[in-house]
């Protein structure tokens, strides 16, 4: 196999390969933290960055840093004298080029029950949808969005107080036990597949830090959802006071409606820190992050003297 990835969970992916019996791990594929990509070409930072390149030298694999992009001419010769049986796929932003895939097919798990939530940030969108469930899919890629044969899938429950980071971590588990169940059916020639409905496909775009922005009319069930897809380890979602951008990193849903509050407006009610939101509900805000220092909301509140009818900007 040759793994490609430059995630945590890719990492950890890359580990359990590397302890299958029946698997070979004969090279790696990796990138920097900070790349460039056809949909953002100023560039993207990987805020779920793992350094692949100590893995490998680790365990005498030989690794290749992508600096050129997937079709570099010198990568694809690097990757041919490698002479793999397979690609793995895992916490990698780049499509697989079909004249890699015409080497050795390419396998890839992706945070989704598959066809639903192809694309980008999947995890991120089925909580700001408000989804009660979603899971991960092992499966081989194709010239389409996450549109291969399924080899594998396993799904999860996301409850109620689960963030991106406790999701992601469920998600991760279930990810790897796919592997360790799955690729040694393929060393066998015994990995059975699924096509996948093509009518049940829902496609999702990726995510930039500029689309955290909250809208304060929207129900609070809403925001709330918004504000935990988003929170650590990715930027977080955010509003702006008295033009000073604000992070939010935790809010709390509330049983109380707020008929006195505008969507955006800020009270102190019972020493907490809450905000008008749409549908004449409200949210309490817990933990937020000014010019970069993480404070109590209720403090920060506190802080600012708060009068009435002070707003998040719109």
């Amino acid at each position: 196999m040759v793994f490609i990835g430059a995630s945590g969970f890719g990492l950890r992916a890359a580990e359990t390969l590397a302890r299958l019996a029946d698997c070979q791990l004969v090279g790696v594929v990796t990138a920097p933290r900070q790349f460039s990509i056809s949909y953002r070409p100023t560039g993207v930072t990987n805020v779920l960055f793992a350094d692949l390149s100590e893995f490998a030298s680790a365990r005498d694999i030989p690794c290749h840093i992508l600096n050129r992009g997937m079709n570099d001419p010198e990568l694809f010769s690097v990757v041919c004298n490698w002479q793999p049986d397979c690609f793995v796929v895992v916490g990698w932003y780049h499509m697989v080029p079909a004249s890699w895939r015409k080497i050795a097919p390419a396998y890839g798990l992706h945070a989704s029950l598959l066809p639903n939530y192809s694309g980008g940030a999947p995890l991120v969108w089925a909580m700001i949808n408000g989804e009660a469930r979603t899971g991960i899919t092992l499966f081989q890629f194709d010239d389409g969005v996450d549109s291969g044969p399924i080899l594998g899938s396993l799904a999860t429950d996301i409850a109620h107080d689960d963030t991106i980071a406790t999701l992601y971590s469920r998600i991760e588990d279930l990810g790897l036990k796919l592997l360790k169940e799955k690729l040694p059916l393929l060393a066998r020639g015994a990995g059975k597949f699924i096509v996948q409905d093509e009518s049940q496909r829902r496609v999702f775009p990726q995510r930039g830090p500029e689309d955290g922005k909250i809208d304060w009319t929207q129900h609070a069930n809403r925001i709330h959802d918004f504000i935990r897809a988003q929170t650590r380890p990715y930027p977080g979602a955010f509003s702006c006071f008295q033009s000073s951008r604000i992070t939010i990193w935790r809010t709390s849903l509330l049983e109380q409606n707020s008929d006195n509050l505008q969507p955006g407006e800020l009270a102190m009610s019972g020493g907490r820190l809450v905000v008008g939101c749409g549908q004449s509900t409200c949210l309490q805000v817990v933990l937020l992050n000014e010019n970069g220092c993480d404070i109590d909301a209720a403090a920060w509140a506190e802080s600012k003297s708060l009068g009435s009818s002070e707003l998040f900007d719109a």
